[in-house]
């Protein structure tokens, strides 16, 4: 069973849901304006709430990329904990197999400035290359 984020005033986002795939928050009646205010009243809503116009749960495995890279600039103490869940899942973070220390991973070497080279796309083979093939 997969659950989705989306809310009852969002029927163009209906489509998706089927016997696998439901939506509590339609199913519940709550609007998506009401589930910000609880989130944020419980202390999950996403921090990047504040610089983005649209997000999701700090801890979604929905997350792009760059979303991701952004918690864990902006918001260590979160990545953190997103660290450790990683650890203690029974299931990958995504459903390519991905885990958040995987991301992790990819991050470090960003941040190390041994990943990428010019404007090469990212793929996850590059974390298998020898490292003396990324440094530049």
């Amino acid at each position: 069973m997969e659950y989705l984020g989306i809310a009852a005033d969002e029927p163009g986002r209906f489509g998706q849901l089927n016997e696998r795939k439901r939506a509590p928050l339609v199913e519940f009646g709550i609007e998506e304006g009401l589930c910000g205010l609880y989130c944020q009243y419980e202390g999950i809503l996403a921090p990047s709430y504040e610089t983005s116009c649209r997000d999701g749960c700090w801890m979604c495995h929905n997350q792009g990329v760059t979303q991701l890279r952004q918690l864990r600039k902006n918001h260590p103490e979160l990545w953190e904990i997103l660290l450790k869940w990683d650890a203690d899942s029974p299931v990958n973070f995504k459903p390519d197999g991905r885990t958040v220390h995987d991301y992790e991973l990819r991050f470090q070497l960003e941040d190390d400035g041994l990943l990428i080279p010019g404007d090469t796309r990212f793929r996850w083979s590059m974390l298998n290359e020898p490292l003396n093939y990324r440094m530049f």
